[in-house]
């Protein structure tokens, strides 16, 4: 596995932002989306779950009605690829159990060796579902893959804007969710900054280490 130096990793991040205006003209390479796509399929989440679908937008008439959806902000019409990142609400046992069988076909196994790990899982989903966090627990899950995609696009020289600047409900309408068991939650545009974003240049405005990171 090819590594990055410590001063690779400060130079991506530092040249990471959140692009404000993309290039229209620019898309992302079938393979560099391949690649972006492994890592959104690739995300870590709480036991595995995977409590998400994302949908891919490239399609111009969809992307521009997302812009009215966004409130006029243009990125999702501009950039290649406008990622919609929707919870799967209220996971119950048998999506435990789906997850169990996709284990087996992967890893190998039985139900019934993985019938004591499945309990600890739908335990401490049915608690969550009994205290009413279930969706918040696991929609925290779907920001875990959002920042997820967002470094992994850094890397390969993509740029991305997460936002939740968005009309969630017209979202759902739009993808022809509304009603089902999923629900956006973020969305992010992933493409190549404009030559004439002001923003790309601008210095972050970041609180010095002192007073966000506690070495104990």
């Amino acid at each position: 596995m090819t590594t990055l130096t410590p001063e690779q990793l400060v130079d991506v991040t530092n040249w990471r932002y959140a692009t404000k205006k993309f290039d229209p003209n620019r898309k992302i390479e079938a393979s560099v989306w391949a690649s972006l796509e492994h890592a959104l399929i690739d995300a870590p989440s709480s036991f595995g779950l995977q409590p998400w679908k994302f949908f891919v937008i490239t399609d111009q008439t969809v992307k521009s009605r997302l812009v009215g959806a966004s409130w006029n902000q243009t990125q999702p019409g501009d950039c290649s690829h406008h990622v919609v990142f929707a919870l799967k609400k209220g996971i119950d046992a048998a999506h435990v159990d789906h997850f169990l069988r996709r284990q087996i076909e992967v890893r190998g196994g039985t139900m019934d060796k993985l019938s004591a790990y499945g309990k600890i899982i739908k335990e401490s989903l049915a608690s969550a579902e009994a205290s009413g966090t279930l969706d918040v627990w696991q929609g925290n899950q779907v920001y875990i893959a959002l920042g997820h995609f967002m470094m992994a696009a850094a890397l390969l020289g993509v740029d991305t804007c997460p936002m939740e600047g968005i009309d969630r409900a017209q979202y759902d309408e739009i993808l022809g969710i509304k009603g089902s068991r999923f629900t956006t939650l973020v969305a992010c545009a992933a493409g190549y900054r404009a030559d004439d974003d002001k923003y790309a240049d601008a210095k972050k405005v970041r609180f010095p280490a002192t007073e966000v990171v506690q070495k104990i």
